[in-house]
């Protein structure tokens, strides 16, 4: 159970992808039916400022001796240096030989690599960092095209806002959907992202306007049992046709139909997580319509079987027929 988070930080770190673990785990979300975390900001001098890589200072209230005992240890995105603090790699790794579970986001990959962490293990980074990671630790396992790698105990993200997808797929995968998808919510985030990181690749990032699909894609959340085409979304968002695919795929990575797709097996998963309903209901809840396309899309996307899935992470169970 993941219950207690350390989030361990160097100097010249990043805030935004710190601000992602506050966010996350170190935000109070019982209200919204998600367990209180024990989240801890960890320095190696506790009460002493720490400078982030924006000019502003963090100081931390713990110290490294509060890491022991945490269940997820987290390392936030740093400017990339030679040398790591040994203290701080000695942290990491005391946590991991323990079994805790070990998180970076963005170039927090390289603290995880200068610990011997990512040794013969699958990981990611920023695309723009790949190459210098691999450089530096030739025996990793690198995937640069994900938004996010989970090998068991070590999960590594990608560039910045990935790192939200990575805790809230840690989220998912130790509370449940229903957890993450309340954070999501309180975030106004997508629950899951598909697709990765390759379309970020020497392209710029899309300007936020007032066309932003935040809007749309809520209401598409909260009608999934509806069916969409390309034109009535369009003209939801007041766009046009082409203008709308090409903006969705800019903020989503994905097609409107691969979006929905995903979307509704990630309701389908909490309805089986959390609910007696059968696999037919849960087809015809989340908006498949069917049990044989909710199997087929369920298969695909999470890898089991819906009626699999629920014995393995059911609270529920089905209602006999």
């Amino acid at each position: 159970m993941l219950k207690t988070v350390a989030a361990v930080v160097i100097d010249q770190f990043a805030p935004f992808e710190f601000g992602v673990l506050c966010e996350v785990f170190g935000v109070d979300r019982t209200e919204n039916g998600v367990p209180a975390f024990d989240f801890r900001v960890c320095g190696e001098r506790p009460g002493e400022p720490i400078r982030t890589n924006v000019g502003a200072m963090l100081i931390p209230e713990c110290g490294l001796d509060a890491v022991p005992d945490a269940d997820l240890v987290a390392v936030p995105a740093a400017d990339l240096r030679d040398d790591y603090p040994p203290a701080v790699l000695d942290t990491l790794r005391a946590a991991a030989e323990r079994g805790a579970t070990i998180m970076s986001v963005c170039s927090g990959a390289f603290v995880l690599g200068a610990a011997g962490l990512l040794d013969g293990r699958h990981c990611t980074t920023h695309w723009r960092h790949a190459q210098q990671l691999l450089d530096r630790f030739p025996t990793i396992l690198l995937d640069p095209d994900v938004l996010f790698v989970d090998d068991g105990d070590i999960i590594t993200s990608a560039g910045t806002a990935s790192g939200i997808d990575a805790c809230l797929h840690l989220v998912r995968r130790e509370l449940g959907s229903a957890a993450a998808n309340a954070i999501a919510r309180r975030m106004v985030v997508p629950p899951q992202r598909d697709g990765g990181q390759r379309q970020y690749v020497e392209l710029p990032i899309p300007e936020s306007t007032a066309d932003s699909l935040a809007a749309l894609l809520t209401w598409m959340l909260d009608h999934l049992k509806t069916e969409h085409t390309i034109a009535e979304l369009a003209r939801r968002a007041h766009m046009s046709e082409r203008t709308f695919a090409r903006r969705f795929v800019a903020e989503t990575g994905t097609t409107p139909a691969k979006w929905l797709t995903m979307q509704r097996v990630l309701h389908a998963r909490q309805l089986l997580e959390d609910t007696p309903l059968s696999v037919e209901e849960v087809a015809d809840e989340s908006g498949f319509g069917s049990a044989g396309l909710l199997r087929h899309h369920f298969h695909r996307i999470v890898g089991v079987a819906p009626k699999e899935y629920r014995r393995t992470f059911g609270t529920a169970h089905e209602v006999p027929r």
